[in-house]
This record gives C-alpha cells, sequence and structure tokens, in this order.
C-alpha cells in the first residue's frame, strides 16, 4: 500500500507558473531629410581672368537619423571647357550654433579644390551630421588670370546635388 501512495504523489504534477505581458511595444522608422538651397548658390556672369566670386549655402539634416552628408556637381550645360577652366573652393564654415550661423574665414577647412566641373565629377563627402545639424559652406568660383581668349564670351551651368545617406554601422 506505501508503494502506491508514492506513485500517485509522483504523478500529480503540481507546479506554480506566473506569466506577465509587455503590450504597447512600438515600432518605427527614422527619417533623413536634407534642408538647404534650391535655388543658384553663387552667380558667376560676366567673368574675366582673375575675378572671383562667391555663394553661401546652409545644410541641415532635418530628419530623425544620422546622414552621411555629400554633394556633387552634376548636369552641366553649355562649354564644359569653361566649367573645367573655372576653379572652385568649397569650404566647410562650420556648423550652426542654435539658429546663429557660422562666420566663413579664410582659415576654414577647404573640402574640395578643383575645377567646377570635370568630365568625372568627385563626390565630394562632407561627413555624418546628426539630426538637426546645420554646416555652412562658401563656394568660391575663380577664372584663372592666365585665361585666354578661347574662353570668352562662354557660359554654362550645372546643379549640386546634395546627397544624405544612413549608415548602417551608426546606431
Amino acid at each position: 500500500m506505501a508503494l502506491a501512495a508514492v506513485g500517485v504523489a509522483v504523478g500529480s504534477g503540481a507546479n506554480f507558473t506566473a506569466n506577465v505581458a509587455t503590450v504597447n511595444n512600438t515600432f518605427s522608422s527614422g527619417t533623413l531629410t536634407l534642408a538647404g538651397p534650391t535655388a543658384a548658390i553663387l552667380g558667376a556672369d560676366n567673368m574675366k581672368p582673375g575675378n572671383t566670386r562667391t555663394g553661401l549655402a546652409d545644410i541641415e539634416n532635418s530628419g530623425s537619423v544620422a546622414g552621411k552628408i555629400s554633394v556633387t556637381p552634376k548636369d552641366p550645360t553649355g562649354s564644359l571647357a569653361l566649367l573645367g577652366e573655372l576653379n572652385l573652393v568649397i569650404q566647410d564654415c562650420g556648423a550652426f550654433a542654435g539658429t546663429t550661423a557660422p562666420s566663413c574665414d579664410l582659415g576654414d577647412p577647404a573640402v574640395y579644390t578643383g575645377p567646377v566641373y570635370d568630365t568625372s565629377p568627385a563626390t565630394i563627402e562632407l561627413g555624418e551630421y546628426q539630426p538637426a545639424e546645420k554646416h555652412r559652406y562658401k563656394f568660391t568660383v575663380s577664372m584663372p588670370s592666365t585665361s585666354d581668349n578661347t574662353f570668352q564670351g562662354l557660359s554654362g551651368t550645372l546643379t549640386f546635388g546634395w546627397n544624405a545617406v544612413t549608415d548602417p554601422n551608426t546606431p
């Protein structure tokens, strides 16, 4: 009889259990959005050898995630010879402090120095911007003092394409 009682106690399977549910788990994707100039950054009309023109561009990551920012000269029209003759310097004047723009000084780092356009345009990497980070860039175009008569009366235009891409290695 003692043997039968042990078998009943082992087989009863009495266990304590507990559960908890975590509700309202939310998932969303971030945004990567650029805000910047949509009109011409600079006008360089009627240039002659030795002339220089400047313009400013303010670019902001207005999204909610960090992104790597770049600019590419693209879609040239008109005289490629003139666009290749003109020199372009793009300087990073720095980040805005709230709504205060940075000053653009001679010592600001150049992120690009070269022709306004060549047949294999470079994508100019500007670094990673955090959400709401905004930079000012100074564009300086000059016609070399050695430019000769072959550049008289020419004109050309192009677009500066600003791009942003997320980095999968950045949280």
